[in-house]
């Protein structure tokens, strides 16, 4: 193997695979980037079993140099490839099998030389495209994540709920968060028609969303056991949460009692400085609306307490008193994006809905907490 690169192009490859790789990986191969070189093209991949990147560089595009003199494959340790390319202060790098899998990197007048491993070592990873498919607007698939993934559990008890629920049904793409607690849904639709139901763990989407570039399209492709995001010259793949999603659509209320409409800015910024007064580590905040007036509160017996009253858009139902996490308000109505939020009611015990006037794709729930002071 043999081949000089620019730098720049190399380590943000590099750097796109390396996101995959665990620190705490159980077979060594895995804590290394494979790296595959052809006559045409380098791939790069990542992984820690869970997910995978993979990243291809090809001979002869206009932004960056890559000159292949010898084909041939090599695993190198990621934290050692990525700090050697990121210190060579060179334009470009060379890449050269030297003896076994003593791998020399060398830019300018610096030279490493660093033991490989085998690429026969690594394991298969198989990056065949599943059969359902459809092409998706990365900024669509962006805001999807945004405005769910933060919903998701991060207790492992129940699995399942840790990751984002795609359904398909024809043209229509539910996609759902919950932890229990709060639950986000996003409804898109599709060019092509579609019929899966697949969980996708957050962790995996959070690094799709690192990966997207806003003005592009992102090729989904999806089967019972894994799902690919094709990204011009990268994939991202993912295995599947086993389990069946629970059905949320239940819960979430159709007929309201009490509806109010605030500027978002305000209410966040109430919000954010209530929130400092802490109650074993929780902010509990309480909302209490009428016509006359909103008031955003927080009380502790350790800290002391908060009040602060709302200028509302409209507030319509008779008087009521909620109260619930300041956070998870807060996360609903921040990933919302709308200069006014509406805020629906059932009761002071039931969940809650945040809407974004403007954009009725998206939805929030979140379940009120009860207090007893």
């Amino acid at each position: 193997m043999d081949f000089r690169i620019s730098k720049r192009a190399f380590y943000n490859a590099l750097s796109a695979v390396a996101r995959a790789i665990s620190a705490n990986s159980p077979l060594p191969s895995l804590s290394g980037i494979k790296i595959e070189v052809s006559s045409e093209e380098i791939v790069l991949t990542g992984s820690d079993s869970e997910i995978s990147i993979q990243k291809r560089l090809l001979k002869g595009e206009d932004d960056f140099v890559l000159d292949i003199k010898e084909p041939g494959s090599i695993v190198i340790e990621a934290k050692y490839i990525l700090e050697i390319v990121r210190k060579i202060d060179a334009d470009e790098i060379h890449v050269e099998i030297i003896d076994g899998s003593l791998t020399k990197i060398s830019g300018h007048s610096a030279e490493f030389n660093i033991n490989g491993m085998k690429a026969v070592d690594y394991p298969m990873i198989d990056f065949s495209k599943p059969q359902k498919q459809f092409t998706i607007e990365a900024d669509v698939l962006a805001k999807i994540i945004n405005q769910t993934s933060f919903a998701t559990s991060d207790k492992e008890t129940r699995p399942v709920l840790t990751g984002v629920n795609f359904k398909a049904e024809g043209n229509r793409l539910e996609c759902v968060a919950t932890d229990s607690y709060r639950l986000a849904r996003k409804i898109v639709s599709l060019s092509e028609s579609n019929h899966f139901n697949i969980t996708i763990p957050s962790k995996a989407l959070s690094e799709i969303v690192k990966t997207i570039e806003r003005d592009s399209n992102v090729l989904v492709c999806v089967s019972d056991k894994k799902a690919q995001f094709w990204i011009d010259h990268t994939v991202i793949q993912t295995r599947l949460i086993d389990g069946v999603y629970p059905e949320t659509g239940r819960l979430i209320p159709s007929e309201f009692m009490y509806e109010l409409t605030v500027d978002t800015r305000d209410m966040l910024n109430a919000i954010d400085r209530a929130s400092f007064i802490k109650s074993e580590g929780i902010s509990i905040i309480k909302l209490s609306a009428s016509e006359k007036e909103i008031v955003i509160s927080s009380k502790s017996q350790e800290v002391g307490s908060s009040t602060e009253k709302l200028t509302a858009i409209q507030y319509k139902g008779k008087p009521l008193e909620i109260s619930f996490s300041g956070r998870y308000v807060f996360d609903a109505i921040r990933v919302l994006n709308g200069p006014i939020v509406k805020i629906e009611f059932c009761g002071e015990m039931k969940p809650f809905i945040i809407r974004n006037m403007d954009d009725d794709s998206v939805l929030q729930l979140v379940l009120p907490v009860r207090t007893y002071s």
